[in-house]
């Protein structure tokens, strides 16, 4: 095993049990607005979200919501609940067991570090089909258990390319959370993109160590700013922090998870934003169906361009983009939808200029998500475990 993937392992812990203490959970878990009432003689099909962050996040968490709310719509016979601002502790077993004791028969753990949890969970509770959000990992899943997620790293790269194109400095700035495998192939994706279209494009990093914590983004921003960055992004649950700054600085900013375009529209270059209600009903219909064991959702799911399924898109445009780089955009997407394409195909090389890929190499998703290293271009140094 990696040491990232021994970080992963370790994720809950390092994140500070005491957080568990500041959620509610009784309070947590609520009925989606327009449900039906509990299961009992409803008649309809509990499903449960659970959230680590706000669900008013602008960010991860908003967007996890905001599916969950459509597919309250969307299936009349499913009722919703939700519970958001749960730690990536026990915490979560505790969301999902109130959950379950409210009737909950499909339960979607949303966050990175909830996988033990989730996984563990779903053993212990036989008939409940649980998800976990994010996930990669090898081995045979219980049979009511499977992960999903999306090729994040390719529209990821589509936003670097706007940055690319627009920066003065060829300064690019960071904000992440955690060195797990999805991030570390932004962070490559995103720099990727932005070489593909300025060579001279550099990306500096500024690791926060938490998913959503505005103090530190805001302090994270201000490095980078004070580096000569003039657009910034991030891979955070929570955006407004980092959207302002760069709005306060006049710079740009290209965003994550969510469409947040409404907090800066000048500044807002594009982004990429999660569509998660067709994978959820697709999950949850395969669930009620009796389906679920043995299906791909039974399993490392994801989603991609090639396969016209990837529930991460590029968001809206911002106004300082011109028509003309919207449109460069947009093909490099469809060429990305060809199955022989990725943001990745060699060469590539580390920052050390070592060969992460050589030429004409295309790399499986399962090799993307165990990249070990920054791509060069990136300026910046992981944190050590």
């Amino acid at each position: 095993m990696s040491s990232f993937a021994a970080r992963r392992r370790s994720l809950s812990a390092t994140l500070g049990a005491s957080a568990a203490v500041l959620v509610a959970l009784t309070a947590a878990c609520s009925s989606s607005p327009g449900s039906s009432s509990s299961s009992g003689g409803s008649g309809k099909t509990v499903v449960g979200f659970v959230m680590v962050g706000s669900n008013k996040d602008y960010g991860y968490n908003e967007a996890v919501y905001t599916g969950s709310q459509q597919v309250a719509k969307d299936l009349s016979d499913t009722k919703v609940i939700t519970a958001d601002n749960v730690p990536e502790t026990n915490a979560v077993t505790q969301a999902m067991q109130s959950m379950v004791d409210k009737g909950a028969k499909v339960i979607f753990a949303t966050s990175y570090g909830y996988f033990s949890y989730a996984e563990k969970f779903a053993k212990s509770h036989p008939k409940v089909t649980v998800l976990h959000q994010g996930g990669f990992e090898k081995g045979v899943f219980p049979a009511n258990f499977g992960t999903y997620w999306g090729e994040a790293y390719e529209p990821v790269s589509l936003g670097g390319m706007a940055a690319g194109a627009l920066t003065k400095s060829n300064k690019l700035g960071y904000v992440y959370a955690f060195p797990i495998p999805q991030t570390l192939a932004n962070i490559d994706g995103f720099e990727l993109g932005a070489q593909s279209v300025n060579p001279k494009a550099q990306t500096y990093l500024v690791n926060t160590s938490n998913w959503c914590d505005p103090l530190k983004q805001k302090n994270a921003a201000a490095a980078l700013l004070s580096q000569g960055v003039d657009v910034l992004t991030q891979h955070q649950d929570c955006q407004t922090t980092v959207i302002q700054a760069a709005k306060a600085a006049g710079k740009y900013v290209v965003g994550y998870h969510y469409d947040a375009k409404s907090l800066d529209g000048s500044g807002w270059l594009t982004g990429s934003a999660w569509n998660w209600a067709p994978v959820y009903e697709n999950i949850i219909k395969t669930a009620t169906t009796g389906k679920f064991t043995g299906s791909p959702y039974n399993a490392n799911w994801v989603g991609t361009f090639a396969h016209k399924d990837n529930p991460l898109q590029l968001a809206s445009f911002g106004s300082a983009v011109p028509t003309d780089l919207q449109t460069k955009i947009k093909a490099e997407q469809s060429a990305l939808e060809k199955p022989d394409a990725s943001v990745f195909k060699g060469p590539v090389y580390c920052q050390d200029g070592s060969v992460l890929f050589k030429a004409g190499e295309v790399p499986t998703y399962d090799q993307i998500n165990n990249i070990g290293c920054l791509v060069k271009g990136v300026v910046g140094t992981l944190p050590k475990a």
